[in-house]
């Protein structure tokens, strides 16, 4: 994808396919306009942890300090100085509200932080119970307000679809629009339908296609079932929440959190603003490196997006090739 900008310049020439891949799925190309494959993929993923480091000495020494990677001795962990953590004087509606308020004095203890802890706890056993033989997800995002007469809904739905048939469940945030068309499309290839709803100061309520349904009251819990759970991030167009999961994901692939995870924007038009911007402004600035928008596939078409996800998870999950001797030792027992 050629779009005259000056971070495109100096991209590499990486059109020609590598010796001994497989797992391509044609005509995949990154915000760059690099050739994506899992070989591909991996090296934008090694390149990203790498460049982000480097940033974050660059950081240090601006500011006159010798980068703590720098330095000798063992690695520290928890907090070091008191922080003022208060926030928006508003009273608090979900319990993701209440946890972010300032501590205070409360009579009964299950008004406490120490409680709390407690229930976060049985979020995450009850989200980990009920997913644990989820082998192979897929979640897609984007807006609840998309009606069913919007392409992006259907072709959310035929994604969908085409996943299920390939063995994928399906997680949505178990909303209207775009996660409907998702757990539609996961029922009619018959796939697992999941939905992780969010308690929210109103009453948002599961869509009627979901087969699986968890309730949450926190967002990182659920944020922790969509990653973990999931082999890829399929980002339809949405709002700030759609962003939010996007670049969650992108930020956990950059920081080595997680890898062989194909993050896939649907919509070239929809998205076309901000690549834009993220070429002509954070990359030329140096605030992320080129490698980085290799990170990120764009298409418009639901064969495409099903081909990388399957290619993806098809390459990490390749059984370990056979040792020679091993099959000699077989054959000879």
């Amino acid at each position: 994808m050629q779009t005259g900008d000056p971070a495109n310049e100096a991209a590499p020439e990486d059109d020609a396919p590598l010796d001994g891949d497989d797992d391509k799925a044609p005509g995949m190309r990154s915000v760059r306009g690099t050739r994506i494959d899992s070989e591909a993929r991996a090296v934008a993923e090694k390149q990203s942890v790498e460049a982000l480091k480097e940033r974050t000495e660059a950081g240090h020494i601006a500011a006159g300090r010798t980068p703590p990677s720098s330095q000798e001795g063992a690695r520290t962990s928890g907090a070091h100085r008191a922080i003022d953590t208060a926030i928006r004087d508003i009273l608090p509606i979900t319990e993701d509200a209440k946890l972010l308020q300032q501590p205070a004095r409360h009579d009964t203890f299950t008004q406490t932080d120490p409680w709390r802890v407690m229930r976060i706890m049985s979020e995450f056993i009850e989200g980990f119970d009920v997913l644990a033989d989820v082998q192979k997800g897929v979640t897609i995002f984007g807006s609840a307000r998309t009606g069913p007469d919007d392409p992006m809904y259907q072709a959310s739905q035929e994604t969908a679809r085409l996943l299920a048939e390939a063995g994928f469940s399906i997680l949505t945030g178990a909303g209207p629009g775009i996660m409907e068309a998702a757990n539609k499309g996961a029922r009619a290839g018959g796939g697992r339908s999941i939905g992780c709803n969010i308690e929210l100061p109103f009453e948002q309520g599961a869509n009627p296609f979901v087969d699986t349904l968890i309730n949450f009251r926190y967002f990182f819990v659920r944020k922790t079932m969509f990653i973990k759970y999931s082999n890829a991030f399929i980002i339809f167009p949405g709002g700030f929440g759609t962003l939010d999961e996007l670049f969650e994901a992108l930020t956990l692939i950059q920081t080595g959190k997680i890898y062989h995870f194909p993050v896939i924007l649907f919509g070239r038009h929809y998205w076309a603003g901000l690549l834009r911007w993220l070429r002509s402004r954070a990359l030329v600035e140096k605030k992320i490196s080129p490698g980085d928008l290799d990170l990120i596939i764009v298409t418009d078409d639901p064969v495409e997006a099903t081909n990388a996800v399957v290619a993806a998870h098809n390459k990490h999950h390749k059984p370990p090739q056979r040792r020679a001797s091993d099959q000699v030792r077989r054959v000879e027992s």
